[in-house]
């Protein structure tokens, strides 16, 4: 590690990096530079202890986290990077690491990132926040393969994915998050913290997937069970869920058709999502 903190402090800074290569922020990327040094060092803590662990990295853009991985004991470093006026930087910090750092030159909502190493693997990143949610909700698809996700959110976003039932923060991510996971915030950051600065303060979750995982099939149905509860989340669940059995499908899992979806725990939300997979089947 020592030798990888000098190789680093021999580099130029972030900022002189940025100018040297035009690397401002684009928002319509979605993008958010975090340059402090000490923030990325915390964010990448947040993965535990990386020996031999394989990090994946989204959106890097001038490498203020990518640099924080690299003195960590991690095996591996792939970083995803779409936006072509970062790849220059990104190989410059990449030649001085070519056994453990790889600019994956691609565009992750079309990426299967799980094969871009072995396990055990963790996505560690400060995710672009025009696609976080979609890229999310793709790795739950595929939970069983991640040993951990630290990423960042918008505050908001990084709420939903925590929320308890009942609360106005409570909807499908929620469901969808707390089923696959264990998920908790770890670290809440403001506006300023990053260059340029965004309108709303962002945080960091933590998901650590459960051992055992639902098929694809189920994960499936879970989609499309909440997708119709909280698509009409003021309606009751029996007008709500109707397009896919109402009150029947209700009552044969015992839960009240009166309810509203918010109302509704992670359990009961996988009953559901049970019992419509095998009438699914049936029907075919």
């Amino acid at each position: 590690m020592s030798s990888n903190f000098e190789t680093l402090k021999s580099l130029p800074s972030l900022k002189d990096s940025i100018s040297h290569y035009g690397l401002d922020a684009r928002k319509a990327l979605g993008q958010h530079f975090l340059l402090d040094p000490g923030l990325c060092s915390r964010i990448a803590g947040l993965g535990g202890n990386l020996t031999g662990r394989h990090i994946i990295e989204i959106g890097p853009g001038p490498g203020g986290l990518t640099r924080a991985l690299l003195l960590s004991e991690a095996r591996t470093i792939h970083a995803v990077e779409i936006d072509q006026r970062a790849w220059p930087l990104l190989d410059d910090l990449s030649s001085h690491f070519p056994d453990r750092l790889t600019i994956v030159k691609q565009d992750a909502l079309t990426l299967d990132a799980s094969s871009l190493t072995d396990a055990p693997r963790q996505i560690i990143a400060n995710l672009p926040y025009n696609v976080a949610t979609p890229l999310l909700i793709g790795w739950l698809r595929q939970a069983e393969k991640w040993e951990r996700l630290v990423l960042m959110f918008q505050k908001e976003v990084a709420e939903r994915i925590c929320a308890e039932p009942g609360s106005n923060a409570y909807g499908r991510l929620s469901v969808l998050c707390q089923w696959c996971a264990e998920c908790s915030i770890a670290l809440i950051l403001p506006p300023g913290a990053f260059s340029p600065p965004p309108k709303v303060s962002s945080a960091v979750a933590c998901l650590t997937p459960y051992s055992h995982q639902p098929p694809a099939a189920l994960f499936k149905a879970m989609e499309q069970v909440t997708a119709a509860a909280f698509g009409q989340r003021r309606k009751m669940l029996r007008a709500s869920l109707k397009s896919i059995g109402g009150e029947t499908l209700l009552r044969s899992v015992d839960i009240d058709p009166t309810r509203r979806a918010e109302t509704l725990t992670v359990d009961e939300f996988a009953r559901l999502a049970v019992y419509h997979l095998e009438q699914t089947k049936r029907a075919s």
